[in-house]
C-alpha cells in the first residue's frame, strides 16, 4: 500500500491505515510503504535502502492500493515518486504485470477524482489490472476522528466497497494474470531471439 503525504497527520495514510485494518479483516496480508526519506527519482543509485525497499514490497505483493491526496489538481509529487521508482521491468520480470490495482484519493475540499484518474492511467501503463470501483473522500479533515479512525459515513462504506472489490478482483485472477497479460508481440519477439541464439553459428 502506498500513499503520498509527509505531513504530521496525514489523511491519505490515514485512509491507507483504515484500509489495511478492512483488508487484514477480509485475511489479506498487509505492507504499508512509508515514503519518508525516498528520494527523488535519478537523485540516488538504484540500491538506495528506500528504493530496495519500495522494490521488495512490490514484487512481494499479489495487489496494490495507491492513495493520493490532491493537491493543485493532481496526484502529490510524492505519489509520483514513488510510482517512478517502480520499475516497468527488471530483466525479465515485470514487478506491476498482472497485479490487481486500487486507487483512492483524499480532498481538502470538495469531491473529485483527479488524483484517481490520473493513478488509473500509471496503474494501465504498468498493466496492472485497476478495479472498477474507487474512492474520493471529500473534506477529509471532517471524516476522521482524533484518534485517526474513520467515521461512519457512505465515504467509509465505499472504502468498504473498494477493498472487498479488490479482494475479490485478486482472487479471480491470481491463478490467470500471466495469461491475461499475455502478449503476440512479446511472444513473436521472444520466439525470435530464441532462434538466433539456437541458430548462430558460434558461440
Amino acid at each position: 500500500m502506498l500513499y503520498g503525504s509527509l505531513r504530521e497527520r496525514s489523511y491519505s495514510k490515514l485512509l491507507t491505515l483504515e484500509a489495511a485494518r478492512l483488508l487484514e479483516a477480509m485475511g489479506a496480508e498487509v505492507k504499508i510503504f512509508d515514503p519518508l526519506d525516498l528520494p527523488q527519482p535519478d537523485a540516488a543509485p538504484d540500491s538506495h535502502p528506500k528504493v530496495q525497499e519500495l522494490r521488495a514490497l512490490t514484487r512481494w505483493s499479489e495487489a496494490m492500493v495507491w492513495c493520493s491526496p490532491e493537491r493543485h489538481g493532481a496526484m502529490t509529487g510524492i505519489m509520483k515518486s514513488q510510482i517512478d521508482w517502480i520499475p516497468l521491468s527488471e530483466g525479465a520480470v515485470r514487478p506491476t504485470q498482472g497485479k490487481t490495482l486500487a486507487v483512492m484519493e483524499v480532498c481538502g475540499g470538495s469531491q473529485s477524482f483527479n488524483a484517481v484518474n490520473q493513478m488509473r492511467v500509471l496503474g494501465r501503463w504498468m498493466r496492472m489490472i485497476t478495479i472498477p470501483n474507487q474512492s474520493s473522500v471529500a473534506k477529509a479533515f471532517l471524516e476522521f476522528e482524533e484518534d485517526g479512525r474513520m467515521k461512519p459515513s457512505a465515504y467509509y462504506d465505499r472504502v468498504v466497497d473498494v477493498m472487498e472489490e479488490l479482494v475479490k478482483f485478486t482472487l479471480l485472477t491470481r491463478d490467470v494474470s500471466p495469461y491475461l497479460v499475455d502478449r503476440y508481440s512479446e511472444r513473436k519477439e521472444s520466439a525470435a531471439e530464441l532462434s538466433k541464439r539456437v541458430n548462430q553459428r558460434a558461440l
